[in-house]
C-alpha cells in the first residue's frame, strides 16, 4: 500500500529503491509497469504522463521491460519460445523477425546454448538472465526489477547482477528494487528509501548510505548491515 508517494528526479537513469519489507517498494512498482491502479495521483515517465484507462495502458505496458523475482518464465516453452511469444502475440511482430530479435537477445546475455531449454533445464541464474533478455528484446524505454536476486544464491546473484551492471554502462534507464546493498551503491544514480507506504527520503547513495538523516533510514540500514 503507498501513502501519498511523492517523487521526481532529473537526469537520473538508474534509480534503487530500498526499504523494510512491505514498505511499498513493489506496489510502487507495479504502479510505474501499468500492472496496478493507483486510487488518486499521477505518473510521468520522461515528461510523458501515464493515463490509467485500459487503451492507454495497454500501450504503456508495451514500452515497459519486467523482471520479477519469480522469473515469471512459462514452463512448457523453451528459452527462445518464452522470448519469442510476447514479441509475436503483444507486440504483433513476425515470427521470423521475433525469433531474429529473440536469438540477437540471447546471444547478448551468453545464453544461445540454452536456446531450446525449458526452464526446468536452467539455473536460477540462467533463467532470470533469460527473463532480462525477454525484456530487453522489446526495446523497452524502462526497465523495471523487482528483487531480481531473491530467489539465488550467492554465486547466481552475482551472474544477475553483472548483467545489470552491463545495463547501467550501457546506459538503459532502470528502476531496480533489491535488498542488495552493496550493488545499490555502485548502481543507483540516486536512492530512494521507502517505508510504510511513503518515500522517507532519498539521495545519492554516497549520502544516503554516508549520513541517512531519518531514523528509519538509519536503523534499517544498521539491521541489514549488521553482518
Amino acid at each position: 500500500m503507498l501513502d501519498g508517494v511523492s517523487l521526481r528526479f532529473d537526469d537520473v537513469h538508474s534509480l534503487v529503491l530500498i526499504g523494510p519489507s512491505g514498505g511499498g517498494k513493489s506496489t510502487l512498482l507495479r504502479v510505474m509497469a501499468g500492472l496496478l491502479n493507483p486510487e488518486e495521483g499521477s505518473l510521468e515517465i520522461n515528461g510523458e504522463p501515464v493515463n490509467f484507462d485500459e487503451s492507454s495502458l495497454r500501450k504503456h505496458r508495451r514500452t515497459i521491460g519486467v523482471v520479477f523475482q519469480s522469473y515469471n518464465l512459462f514452463p512448457h516453452l523453451t528459452a527462445l519460445e518464452n522470448i519469442t511469444l510476447p514479441l509475436e502475440k503483444v507486440h504483433t511482430i513476425l515470427p521470423a523477425e521475433a525469433r531474429e530479435t529473440a536469438m540477437q537477445s540471447l546471444c547478448r546475455f551468453r545464453l544461445e546454448s540454452h536456446a531450446g531449454k525449458r526452464p526446468a533445464e536452467l539455473s536460477g541464474g540462467q533463467q532470470q538472465r533469460i527473463a532480462i533478455a525477454r525484456a530487453i528484446a522489446i526495446k523497452p524505454r524502462l526497465l523495471l526489477f523487482d528483487e531480481p536476486t531473491s530467489a539465488l544464491d550467492p554465486e547466481m546473484t552475482g551472474e544477475v547482477l553483472d548483467v545489470i551492471e552491463e545495463l547501467k554502462d550501457e546506459g538503459r534507464d532502470f528502476i531496480l528494487v533489491t535488498h542488495e546493498m552493496g550493488f545499490a551503491k555502485i548502481a543507483a544514480d540516486q536512492i530512494a528509501f521507502l517505508a510504510d507506504g511513503k518515500i522517507v527520503e532519498s539521495g545519492p547513495g554516497a549520502q544516503l548510505f554516508g549520513s541517512p538523516q531519518s531514523v528509519q533510514c538509519r536503523d534499517f540500514l544498521a539491521r541489514i548491515l549488521k553482518y
